[in-house]
């Protein structure tokens, strides 16, 4: 027994040393289609500023280009002077039971001035040709999550021909390469263009230049250029493309920038032409072969830090089969394929990666990836859970840096919230509703029945809490603290006692669904939804816990605590489930995508097991009864019950909803559907799987606590806890046997094994540590820098 613990410990710890062995590959035996109707089944790649989709055309291909600040619009003032007077009689109309008569009100007086955003853009099309004909032998396209590189493999007539796409960080260029197993083979056209608002230029016979304005002169100036460096054969520009002919191989350099100024360091309102001058000078002077190396070398940084497996490490019959088949076989035949699982886990990682980057823009509705002029939904930044899902996965699965540009966006918020609340509200603090751009958005958008939602910056300011607590930097919360203070102090002026001396919010939503009167009459607006009174008990003592810590603000913490306790606490409603309401009304769609009241639950740690059992029983009622009632439809309201069963520590409904995700909501490219393309479901999905596997929101690090009986088996490593602690696991016959503790810093912890397991013994260097038990939990001091090996019986 003792030797089969220490195999298991000796091989947990050297688990990411076999990286290169593990799942992380889509691959497709045949081109992908990429017109229009199938633009997002393609392959993408991202550094974070730049994307670019890969669909492996033979004959032809086209990759769309898109740069994450190019947005129709541009700054103004978008507050209705007019909110504020309309304000008190909303309200009375409210609280006196007609909602249909305060959405009036609400529709003439409460909307931005204009309401409606402006959408995220693509920034063009590289456009390439190829000579040759004939059919293709041994063809295969991937995608290697380790590397981020897009990789198509063909031969025709005799000669194998080699083509790599990548977005480097690092030297912030998208670099395509073509090259020939023999020489003189390459032969290639090359074009760059976008089907308004722009136009294309050669300067040379190696370069191609796209110059654009959007909206005239009121909107961003951009620029996208190709640095075209062949090796061998001769290159001729023509009219309508750049030609090589018979090279070695074809290096293209792609850079990009736009106008836009402001929100993280990389936006510097520079000349575009300067910026990518400077940026293609720079990558044809380090060379293709540098460039791609220390693209791999910086992804490879983050990739790597979590390694998982799901299942037998034997392969399997399905591993064996391309990614598009492997998702057919689920959707169309119900299969299970445990290390499709652990793929769509890290393919997850590796799009908040590609979409995140510290100094960049937060990923948007599409990540980095929109193919359309008016993309669906704007491809904005929707706050009332789209945004916030995107950085789910962000600390738990160990990509912490990749949260930082929602940090920054959300601080660029700021000013214009705080104009947004004082004019609207007569408030301090700053307010966002639920949907925001680039130029500081901040009132109500859209219409009343979804914009009238005061909480999207209360919710978001919680990501900062979270990242205080994976990794306890009091340097950090004491420069997060200011946005936590002000988001909450917004609600100290906006929360309003209700006729039971309650302090309720409103006017507001449920998010986007609606609620039935037991007159027949069905209302949107209300006085006290539960979702916000949930995160405002959240806000409120996350910001107390924060002055206490950093020794400040004693009278407001007093203010917070002391209002905290007259905001209503979920209640029970009549099926048992958890009301969505003030009152227990009944809802015309009893399925909604939305599952606003469960906010308590996840993201949020209101609502625990064990602290809450009676909670956490009318929050399995709740998912229930959505479920029954045909929720989950969407991608991201699929993934966001997966998080719901880990919580509630059912591994095996966990388990159905991430075969659900996959069978109903899933690309051939493991992209998630809302429908359409929407990427929230992607980081939704992934840290589900993260809490199936390890828990540490309710003050224990809960290991395997929702572990469903479809992966007996697997290990993972690198997870991280609350705490500053990574963690790894293995497990054989659905037990656990082996586990390993990181800290980063020295700390007490809770240490829960999994249900029917006891911890055996805990020891760091070949010695045992003393611990004491809870139950059937440990606690343990943890020392800051050491590894601790966990043994179970």
């Amino acid at each position: 027994m003792r030797l089969r613990v220490l195999a298991a410990l000796a091989a947990l710890l050297g688990a990411g040393t076999a990286h290169a062995s593990a799942e992380s590959k889509l691959w497709y035996k045949r081109p992908i289609p990429s017109g229009p109707a199938q633009w997002d089944q393609g392959l993408p790649l991202g550094n974070g500023r730049l994307g670019a989709m890969v669909y492996g055309g033979v004959g032809r291909e086209k990759i769309p280009l898109n740069e994450d600040s190019l947005w129709m619009g541009w700054a103004r003032d978008r507050n209705n002077p007019e909110f504020l007077k309309a304000l008190p009689e909303v309200r009375r109309l409210l609280f006196a039971g007609d909602p249909t008569a305060a959405y009036r009100v609400a529709e003439k007086n409460m909307l931005g001035v204009p309401h409606r955003l402006q959408s995220y853009q693509p920034l063009g099309d590289l456009r390439l040709s190829f000579d040759g004909d004939g059919a293709t032998d041994d063809y295969r396209l991937e995608l290697d999550l380790d590397t981020a590189v897009a990789t198509l493999r063909y031969t025709r007539g005799g000669v194998t021909f080699t083509r790599e796409v990548f977005a480097s960080f690092p030297d912030q260029v998208i670099v395509v390469r073509q090259t020939a197993d023999k020489p003189g083979q390459v032969s290639m056209g090359v074009w760059i263009d976008r089907p308004q608002d722009a136009v294309t230029q050669i300067p040379s016979a190696d370069r191609l230049d796209l110059i654009g304005q959007l909206a005239c002169d009121k909107g961003l100036g951009f620029r996208a250029s190709v640095k075209i460096v062949n090796e061998g054969g001769t290159v001729e520009a023509f009219p309508e493309r750049v030609q090589v002919d018979k090279a070695n191989t074809v290096t293209l350099f792609v850079a990009a920038a736009t106008t836009f100024k402001g929100i993280a360091a990389r936006y510097t309102g520079e000349d575009p032409r300067a910026v990518v001058e400077r940026q293609l000078a720079a990558a044809a002077a380090k060379g293709f072969e540098k460039i791609r190396a220390d693209h791999v070398a910086d992804h490879q940084a983050l990739f790597r830090r979590v390694d998982i497996r799901l299942g037998p490490t034997r392969t399997t019959e399905a591993e064996t089969l391309p990614t598009d088949e492997r998702v057919d076989r689920v959707k169309t035949k119900g299969e299970r394929d445990h290390a499709l699982d652990a793929l769509y886990f890290q393919f997850g990682r590796y799009l908040l990666i590609a979409s995140s980057r510290p100094g960049d823009l937060p990923a948007n509705l599409q990540g980095v990836w929109n193919d359309k002029m008016q993309a669906p939904w704007n491809s904005d930044y929707h706050l009332n859970i789209n945004l916030q899902m995107n950085y789910w996965p962000a600390e738990v699965t160990n990509l912490a840096e990749m949260h930082e540009p929602l940090f920054d966006f959300l601080e660029s918020l700021r000013e214009p919230g705080r104009q947004t609340a004082k004019v609207q509200y007569g408030a301090r603090g700053f307010v966002a509703h639920h949907i925001t751009d680039t130029f500081g958005f901040t009132a109500v958008g859209d219409h009343p029945r979804a914009g009238l939602w005061p909480s999207g910056a209360a919710w978001t300011a919680q990501h900062l809490w979270e990242h205080y607590q994976f990794g306890r930097d009091k340097a950090f919360l004491a420069k997060a603290y200011p946005t936590m203070k002000e988001a909450a102090e917004f609600f100290l002026d906006y929360l309003v006692p209700d006729a039971q001396g309650r302090l309720v919010s409103g006017p507001s939503v449920s998010p986007e669904n609606r609620y039935k009167l037991p007159n027949g009459n069905v209302g949107v607006l209300c006085m006290g939804p539960t979702m916000d009174h949930e995160i405002v008990h959240a806000l409120f003592d996350q910001c107390a816990r924060a002055s206490q810590i950093l020794g400040i603000d004693g009278d407001l913490r007093k203010k917070l605590l002391e209002a905290k306790a007259k905001v209503p606490m979920p209640a029970v409603g009549k099926y048992g489930q958890i009301q969505e309401w003030a009152e227990d009304y009944d809802e015309p769609d009893p399925g909604h995508r939305h599952i606003s009241q469960l906010f308590a639950l996840y993201p949020s740690d209101l609502v625990t097991m064990r602290g809450t059992p009676a909670l956490a029983k009318a929050a399995r009622a709740t998912i229930e009864r959505r479920l029954a009632n045909g929720g989950g439809h969407t991608g991201w309201s699929r993934a966001w019950i997966i998080n719901f069963w880990a919580r509630l520590e059912d591994g095996d409904k966990a388990y159905e909803n991430v075969q659900a995700l996959l069978a109903k909501s899933t690309l051939p490219n493991l992209w998630d559907l809302h429908p359409p393309f929407q990427i929230d479901g992607n980081f939704g999905g992934t840290a589900g799987i993260a809490e199936m596997l390890l828990q540490s929101h309710g003050g224990d690090i809960a290991l395997l606590p929702a572990l469903p009986a479809a992966w007996p088996e697997g290990t993972f490593r690198g997870l991280r806890a609350r705490g500053g602690v990574e963690v790894d696991v293995s497990w054989s016959g659905g037990k656990a046997t082996a586990a390993a503790l990181r800290p980063s810093i020295g700390e007490t912890h809770r240490l829960r094994p999994p249900r029917g397991q006891q911890i055996e013994a805990i020891a760091t260097g070949g010695k045992r540590i003393p611990y004491r038990t809870d139950g059937d939990v440990a606690v343990v001091a943890l020392a800051a820098g050491k590894t601790y090996e966990v043994t179970f019986r």
